[in-house]
């Protein structure tokens, strides 16, 4: 199997993706600036993209206790997407677990190709 294995910053909330901006949703401020922070680190780990469908493996390690396992997954898959693989179709499963780490927050993937 071919795949990946990150260690990526904590992102922000699901909440604070988009902004309605004359109509139109758009992506934050905030969004834009973790999905470069994001494709940063994969470019400097040698991320490629992958082709097939893919499985990730996700630990998430939160500040504290509070915030949705899922609506922290979405920035992180929004960041990825086109530099791990090209299309959320790609994704056919999805592990993920939540801990707490108000020291170290963080996200560490494993994006596999199946």
């Amino acid at each position: 199997m071919v795949g990946v294995k990150l260690i990526l910053p904590y992102p922000p909330s699901a909440n604070s993706l988009t902004a309605v901006v004359q109509g139109r949703r758009v992506k934050t401020r905030e969004h834009r600036r973790y999905a470069t922070v994001v494709s940063s680190i994969a470019s400097r780990e040698g991320v490629s993209l992958l082709e097939g469908e893919v499985v990730l493996r996700v630990d998430v390690y939160r500040p504290r206790r509070q915030g949705d396992l899922d609506n922290t997954l979405k920035a992180v898959q929004d960041s990825l997407k086109g530099i791990a693989w090209r299309d959320d179709k790609q994704v056919v499963e999805i592990v993920a677990r939540r801990f707490e780490d108000k020291d170290n927050p963080r996200i560490e993937i494993e994006v596999e190709e199946v």
